[in-house]
């Protein structure tokens, strides 16, 4: 039977994903990234947000129309948005044959063979392991690896507990395994996820089990130069050692994605974050000293309730202080189920917007000048593929630059030794854009990838 995957959302979404695919492909079965072929469609959804919602429901309903064009049976509903709205679903959307959630990854073998599912309870938290099955949908040459699940912070505008459970962690060795595998297989980048890394080993007794963990990874022996990145930091879990041991490593790639939401101490009172600008920034100091050339990513909340027009100069007055590598900034969604949903003071849409807009071009111009610092650098990147604008020029990335979510370098192809997606090269940084670079390769030879054939799929 062909199966075909729709996945939205973020990576950890992407990660279960790959375990359902795996599962599938073990027990015999195809996969397509082309949906007219497909027996049976898979939809994993995101909730996060209200757009993240729509997009989900209008893939659910895009898909359902090969039940009635194509040669698919069935249509089954993964993901976060099952999670919130089951019953809704099932009620209101009758083109879907079935729904899996978050921690039910196990029945989807059953339901797309239509069979009846083992009784299973559908709240027990699930987490997968290095003997789990798994087909990668990312590029071949970076892969992503997700050390832990569920949340334990409360903060009140996220609703991810309350489908993700309780934070879990991986057992050591079985993070260090699969790394392994994959590194064996030519994956050149493994990006660790969870809800928040830097929690990793709590639950087993670890301290600090993340700083652990990523000493151990960069020691894995390769036949291939490797980077290691972890994404999605809490501040107050940055600890020293983990400075130090990002510091001390060459594998350990020096990013730091650190989502902060905001720098006004009421609005993250309200947020039940905590701390405040100067708390932030003090830590920021702290982490340029001990890690020379590190990149830190952040994300900020604007129109958060009771966020007031000096709270926002606030976030703009940080943020200049601050000199963010990397900026992402979201509009505050309203969610029914979030603590947040029940605070007075909501800003209006035209206001966060008009903020939102604001504080973009202000990191705009930062991020500009930070990237023409950096003109005339020669530093290591790795090859992406052609651009999809010109295959003269290539796609790259610097290790500062995490998979898409930050800005690509561009590289012409000398033409003198064939260029590869994998490798690992020089370039000199010629010229600074607002969030990408161009420059030109100045190594003479290009080292093989290492690759062996992993199942190529698109991931939507």
């Amino acid at each position: 039977m062909k199966i075909g995957f729709v996945s939205l959302g973020c990576p950890k979404n992407l990660v279960d994903s790959e375990v359902m695919m795996g599962q599938l492909t073990t027990s015999g079965h195809e996969l397509t990234s082309h949906p007219s072929e497909a027996d049976v469609i898979v939809v994993n959804t995101c909730s996060f947000i209200d757009p993240a919602k729509q997009e989900s429901i209008d893939t659910i309903l895009e898909m359902a129309e090969y039940k009635k064009n194509g040669r698919a049976q069935r249509l089954i509903v993964a993901g976060c948005l099952v999670e919130r709205y089951r019953s809704e679903i099932q009620k209101n959307l009758p083109e879907v044959d079935a729904v899996v959630g978050t921690n039910e990854l196990e029945r989807i073998t059953a339901l797309c063979e239509d069979v009846q599912p083992a009784d299973s309870n559908p709240f027990e938290p699930y987490l997968y392991h290095d003997a789990t099955p798994r087909v990668l949908a990312t590029p071949r040459h970076f892969a992503y690896m997700k050390i832990a699940e569920g949340c334990d912070h409360p903060c009140s505008f996220c609703v991810i507990p309350q489908y993700r459970g309780k934070f879990r962690s991986r057992r050591f060795e079985s993070v260090l395994s699969e790394a392994a595998r994959l590194f064996s297989q030519g994956v050149r980048e493994i990006n660790l996820i969870g809800q928040d890394t830097t929690c990793y080993g709590e639950d087993l007794g670890i301290k600090d089990g993340l700083a652990m963990l990523l000493a151990r990874l960069a020691q894995i022996e390769t036949a291939h130069e490797k980077w290691v990145r972890f994404l999605y930091c809490y501040p107050n879990k940055v600890t020293q050692r983990l400075l130090d041991t990002l510091a001390a490593h060459d594998a350990l790639v020096k990013y730091i994605d650190m989502p902060l939401q905001h720098a006004s101490a009421p609005v993250l009172k309200r947020m039940k974050r905590g701390a405040s600008g100067d708390i932030f920034l003090k830590l920021m100091e702290r982490i340029r000293r001990t890690i020379p050339g590190v990149a830190i990513r952040t994300s900020m909340i604007v129109g958060f309730p009771g966020e007031s027009e000096h709270d926002f100069e606030t976030l703009c007055d940080f943020v200049k202080a601050a000199q963010f590598d990397r900026l992402g900034v979201f509009s505050y969604s309203d969610e029914d189920t979030s603590a947040s949903y029940n605070l007075d003071g909501k800003v209006d849409a035209r206001t966060t917007y008009n903020r939102k807009r604001r504080l973009m071009a202000l990191q705009r111009k930062i991020s500009r000048a930070r990237n023409r610092e950096l003109v005339g650098r020669e530093m290591p990147v790795l090859l992406e593929g052609p651009s999809p604008d010109s295959e003269l020029v290539w796609q790259a990335r610097l290790p500062t630059q995490a998979p898409e979510i930050d800005g690509v370098c561009y590289v012409s192809d000398p033409g003198d030794h064939p260029l590869e997606a994998g490798q690992i090269r020089r370039m000199r940084i010629t010229e600074a854009h607002d969030y990408d670079l161009t420059g030109e390769l100045v190594d003479s030879s290009a080292r093989g990838n290492g690759f062996v054939q992993i199942l190529p799929l698109s991931a939507r």
